[in-house]
């Protein structure tokens, strides 16, 4: 099943047509921010901890706390993570370029939406997200991956074996 999802051609069409409506999504919900003249993320902080007390918390506690303790009087450096996060992700995902590093960043970010008691599109997104990782390779043969990934390979053992190699090993 893994190597019909990996190397099927209308797989491989189907995903990439994935691809480029998550990349498209998040293109569109960060330049809502962006050309707004930036974007504050501490009111939404802010309503996730409220949502983390009471009868029925909609947020988990341990969340609560990294988003009060951590996130929250950093809100300008998340605000920017956020705001620039979106759009890179998105980029990649339509252009094809480090698809899978974009994959996992933009599963990072849905994830920490829905745990800040975010739904949809957030789950949505991320399960869409999750099946690309599935058939990353069909993902990206429409893309600048198709290139730049076997070159960064080569660069990559290129630089490794060029060194002197530990001996003591």
């Amino acid at each position: 099943m893994l190597k019909f999802a990996r190397e099927n051609r209308v797989v491989g069409f189907f995903a990439t047509l994935i691809r480029i409506y998550l990349g498209y999504t998040w293109i569109t919900n960060s330049w809502a921010k962006i050309s707004a003249g930036g974007f504050d993320a501490t009111g939404f902080m802010q309503g996730a901890i409220a949502n983390s007390r009471g009868e029925n918390p909609a947020v988990y506690s341990w969340w609560a706390n990294f988003l009060e303790t951590v996130a929250l009087p950093n809100g300008e450096l998340f605000s920017f993570m956020v705001m620039w996060g979106e759009f890179l992700v998105g980029l990649a995902l339509i252009i094809g370029l480090l698809t899978q590093f974009a994959l996992i960043m933009g599963i990072l970010m849905n994830a920490s939406f829905i745990l800040s008691g975010a739904s949809y599109p957030d789950i949505q997104m991320l399960i869409l997200a999750l099946i690309l990782i599935v058939c990353v390779q069909n993902a990206y043969k429409i893309g600048l991956d198709r290139w730049a990934l076997p070159y960064l390979r080569t660069l990559i053992k290129k630089i490794s074996f060029s060194g002197k190699m530990n001996k003591s090993i």
